[in-house]
């Protein structure tokens, strides 16, 4: 018990030095997953113009005004989902607002087939202060009723002892836990249940999609910033006339095997690997 204390004592130290604590759900507690990470500046994951700042002025108003819910009767709990392809920038964002609030994050999943109702109920109230918990791929979990079971036999079964509606309830039931910031993501949104995702339980939707000619411009510029701003310019017009379809990903893959070679990152756009 003795050196629990002490790690978890460690750990909020880490916190204070600039590092994001991760945790992993293990039996009926969160456990401490790998080392402290430094803390990913939210700058370095570019999405299209104003998704970063609509999503972090939302959870920060959230963060900071635990009256206002109190006095209107509403629970004082916010859910996220961040949907769209996959590599595009919706984990790394998360990361990244986790360092800009200083939260911890808590990564569980619903795939996990030693997963229950009551333990994921316990789970999520015993969470760790100051932590986002993050669900991520909710449609490997549980896919829409509406499916039909030639389509999907597994629909709406989940993957072990986790029930559907044992996940409704964690989220927003009458004994779901307070002061909670829960962010699901997927790849294919069309695959959960619209009872997954309605208001009370997902508040906020944002779609994370392949890159844009804004996006690739304001990559280029990050990853060189000596290049003059037209370089940007020029390199995102190239990309999208090669691929029509890129994510960061690809992008930030391509920069790093041309990491000191601004010239040869668009000379050489059209090799972009998928």
């Amino acid at each position: 018990m003795l050196s629990w204390c002490r790690a978890a004592r460690e750990l909020a130290l880490k916190q204070e030095e600039g590092r994001t604590v991760m945790y992993t759900a293990m039996g009926g507690e969160w456990r401490p997953f790998g080392f402290p990470r430094r803390r990913r500046p939210l700058s370095s994951v570019v999405l299209e113009a104003g998704v970063a700042e609509r999503l972090v002025d939302d959870v920060k108003d959230f963060i900071g005004n635990p009256r206002w819910y109190t006095d209107r009767g509403i629970p004082y709990r916010r859910g996220y989902l961040l949907f769209g392809p996959p590599g595009c920038g919706k984990s790394s964002f998360i990361t990244a607002l986790a360092g800009e609030l200083g939260y911890s994050i808590c990564l569980m999943s619903l795939s996990d087939r030693t997963l229950s109702d009551d333990r994921l109920n316990h789970l999520l109230s015993v969470a760790p202060q100051q932590s986002i918990i993050l669900l991520e791929d909710v449609d490997a979990a549980f896919v829409s009723r509406e499916l039909l079971p030639t389509e999907n036999p597994l629909a709406y079964q989940g993957m072990g002892r986790l029930t559907f509606s044992g996940l409704l309830n964690s989220l927003d039931g009458v004994a779901s836990s307070e002061a909670r910031i829960v962010f699901m993501t997927t790849n294919f949104i069309d695959r959960l249940d619209p009872a997954l995702i309605r208001p009370g339980r997902v508040d906020l939707k944002q779609y994370i999609g392949h890159c844009t000619a804004w996006q690739l411009a304001q990559m280029f510029r990050r990853f060189y910033p000596d290049q003059p701003p037209s370089e940007g310019d020029r390199f995102a017009k190239l990309a999208l006339a090669a691929h029509t379809e890129i994510s960061a990903a690809q992008v930030q893959g391509h920069f790093l095997l041309h990491k000191m070679d601004p010239a040869g990152s668009i000379v050489n756009v059209a090799q972009i690997r998928g």
